[in-house]
């Protein structure tokens, strides 16, 4: 019966949508005409009104239904059970995987940008033995140090070192031997821990001379600096070059403490069994696994690749890694001949050599062309008359270099120390005072001379067999840089007149070999004295300038002008 009805009654179904329809559509325009120009609404101000506020109720509660419905859409869509709901069929798993790589990036982009770039740095050299890694961690050390950051090498076979009385043998680089393991991690546990002492303190690098040949290593050693706030740069060092690898091996067999006591064959087998047990459990870096910045150095600077490196610091690094070269250095560093302004006591000038220095002038000569008739060499000088002078009879290419002129005294050219406490003593007590920094007025510093100097070194570096005949100042800054001496000491380095300095590379250090040749010149070096007040006396100012012939007995000098 029910039925029937319902069929009887259909007409009245399809009029009752039909009126829905015309309804919505009345409505439609009756919104548009409110919403339209006023001048064309005829509506009084009282419908006006009704009909306005009727709109705005609409508005708001279409305007909270919408927000409504985002709300409940936001909250589905973050409803972990939902969401694995409309997924396909075995994506949840690779979902979560996405997402937990997601988290992790998040993680460490959040910690990269924590550290500042400013922050200090820890250099981690990576590679087998032999490699040339710990040439180049004090290298690079002695060119930071150079450049104004504070660096220093921690190596970890120093450490490896304080636990045993005596090296014994290869042994202890097995993987397998758990009492040599335990003692090289906690080797590496202790040189790790004063290269962050070091940084705390407020120092700018810190370099970490070990193998750290495998992954783990690696990733425990960059979580612990990072967590820390500081920055960690990897280097690893490859070499393929045969010859420079039997050179590595010599020098490692000739100068590590571990082979002091050994014969030469038992070292060699004992470095060759070294090296297998360090082979088995390398792994070289691989950026696409291990999420580190690190640069890669093949045959000490033939090529350098780098990976996700940035900072001030690193690209500095980057650069200098790039022009390095490992080769056997012999280098010679002189001073002019005694000039009339060292004979006088008066300090810098361009004066030209004193009988005294042109002898000394003919015998460098002698000397240096008996050894050019075995290896060739150059000649290196600056662009004043006396060191011109003293290489002129030297049967050599010669190179005038501007940035190996003596320092600029300024104001102060041309006097002596006696003038100089006269005219000026309050400058002539703040030089006393920091003579690193302290510059002439209109003249230089020894910090000036450093930076001048910086990419003379750079070059000499890279060269064999040069002689450098230069300047008191000039030579301490130079030998100061390949003796990795202190900057503060520098400017009281003692560089006679008339001697040959020679410096030797073995490894990452130099052996000095000091040949004063037999030609008599006055004494130019003065010691730092201990009253440096501006309110000192004269003579306290004084008492540490060297003599000279205003101030030598007369008689000295006859006897000196009779031998001439």
């Amino acid at each position: 019966m029910a039925l029937l009805s319902i069929r009887g009654d259909w007409y009245l179904y399809i009029w009752l949508i039909y009126y829905r329809k015309i309804y919505s559509a009345v409505i439609w325009l009756l919104g548009n005409h409110c919403r339209g120009d006023k001048s064309r609404s005829v509506i009084s101000a009282s419908a006006g009104g009704q009909s306005l506020a009727s709109l705005h109720r609409v508005r708001t509660r279409r305007r909270k239904a919408q927000q409504l419905r985002n709300k409940h859409v936001v909250a589905l869509v973050r409803r972990p059970s939902l969401r694995r709901i409309v997924m396909a069929p075995g994506a949840s798993t690779a979902h979560a995987m996405m997402e937990d790589k997601e988290k992790a990036l998040t993680n460490v982009s959040m910690r990269r940008r924590r550290i500042s770039q400013f922050a200090p740095l820890l250099i981690a050299l990576v590679g087998l033995p032999a490699r040339g890694k710990s040439q180049l961690a004090h290298r690079l050390s002695r060119h930071l140090n150079w450049n104004g950051e504070s660096t220093k090498v921690f190596d970890c076979s120093e450490y490896r070192r304080r636990h045993m009385a005596l090296y014994g043998s290869h042994d202890i680089f097995r993987a397998d031997n758990l009492q040599g393991s335990a003692i090289r991690r906690q080797s590496a546990r202790e040189a790790v821990q004063d290269a962050v002492l070091w940084l705390k303190d407020g120092n700018s690098v810190a370099i970490f001379d070990g193998t750290n040949v495998t992954k783990e290593q690696r990733r425990e050693l960059n979580e612990c600096i990072t967590d820390m706030g500081f920055r960690i740069l990897f280097i690893e060092c490859v070499c393929e070059d045969q010859e420079l690898l039997e050179r590595n091996i010599i020098e490692i067999l000739h100068y590590s403490a571990d082979y002091k006591d050994m014969t030469e064959e038992e070292a060699v087998d004992d470095l060759r069994k070294k090296l297998e047990h360090y082979m088995r459990q390398y792994e070289p870096i691989d950026g696409s696994l291990e999420a580190l910045s690190f640069a890669r150095v093949e045959n000490m600077g033939d090529t350098v690749t780098a990976h996700k490196v940035s900072g001030q610091k690193e690209s500095g690094i980057l650069g200098y890694l790039s022009g390095m070269r490992a080769l056997p250095q012999t280098l010679y560093f002189t001073r002019h001949g005694e000039s009339e302004y060292n004979v006088l006591g008066r300090i810098g000038g361009d004066a030209v050599l004193s009988p005294r220095g042109e002898r000394y002038a003919h015998g460098l000569a002698k000397h240096l062309n008996e050894m050019a008739a075995h290896e060739a060499f150059t000649v290196w000088t600056s662009e004043l008359r006396r060191t011109k002078q003293t290489a002129s009879e030297i049967m050599a290419p010669k190179r005038a270099i501007r940035a190996l002129n003596e320092l600029d005294a300024g104001i102060c050219e041309g006097l002596t120390y006696e003038e100089m406490q006269e005219r000026f003593p309050q400058e002539f007590a703040w030089r006393d005072q920091d003579k690193l920094r302290y510059r002439y007025p209109w003249g230089e510093s020894y910090i000036d001379i450093m930076t001048r100097l910086r990419p003379v070194l750079s070059a000499l570096e890279d060269e064999h067999n040069v002689v450098v005949v230069g300047h008191q100042a000039v030579l301490r800054c130079m030998l100061g840089y390949f003796l990795d001496a202190k900057l503060d000491e520098l400017p009281y380095m003692n560089v006679p007149l008339h001697t040959i300095v020679k410096l030797t590379s073995y490894g990452y250090k130099y052996k000095v070999e000091m040949n004063k040749l037999p030609i008599e010149c006055v004494d130019t070096h003065r010691q730092q004295p201990k009253n440096c007040s501006i309110n000192r006396t004269t003579d306290d100012a004084l008492v540490t300038v060297p003599s000279h012939y205003d101030t030598l007995p007369s008689n000295m000098w006859q006897n000196s002008e009779a031998q001439l």
